[in-house]
């Protein structure tokens, strides 16, 4: 019998929550500090790309690529982010807005393993 992945995969998207609200949460404390630079973790699906199986590389020619599940980095000023006079880059509107995907997201996430493992518990009860 294969494992079940599912817990699996909603653990690391928890894990990834986590990080990314403790990354705006730093933002918005940091918004008045002059020069701070908006921060951001790679989106989720750079971990879904690393997760499950992995092909082997099988010829020295073959690429394999590794990636943490939650690496932060600088919002650029591409990200039409206006640059206060400070030199601050946080655009508190945005982090709010992230603050209330995350929530959501993390919601969904407990909800569908809430709904799975009560599906596993009624093929065990008689």
């Amino acid at each position: 019998m294969e494992p079940i992945q599912l817990f699996e995969l909603a653990s690391r998207q928890a894990q990834w929550l986590s990080a990314r609200q403790n990354v705006v949460a730093g933002n918005i404390a940091n918004a008045n500090t002059p020069h701070y630079k908006a921060r951001d973790v790679q989106p989720f699906e750079s971990v879904l790309q690393n997760t499950g199986v992995q092909m082997a590389a099988t010829h020295r020619a073959h690429f394999t690529e590794s990636a943490d599940a939650a690496q932060v980095t600088d919002v650029s000023a591409l990200d039409d982010v206006a640059v206060q006079q400070s030199g601050n880059t946080v655009a508190l509107e945005e982090e709010l807005m992230k603050t209330g995907a995350i929530k959501r997201d993390y919601e969904l996430n407990a909800g569908l393993v809430k709904s799975f493992h009560r599906m596993i518990l009624m093929t065990v009860r008689k």
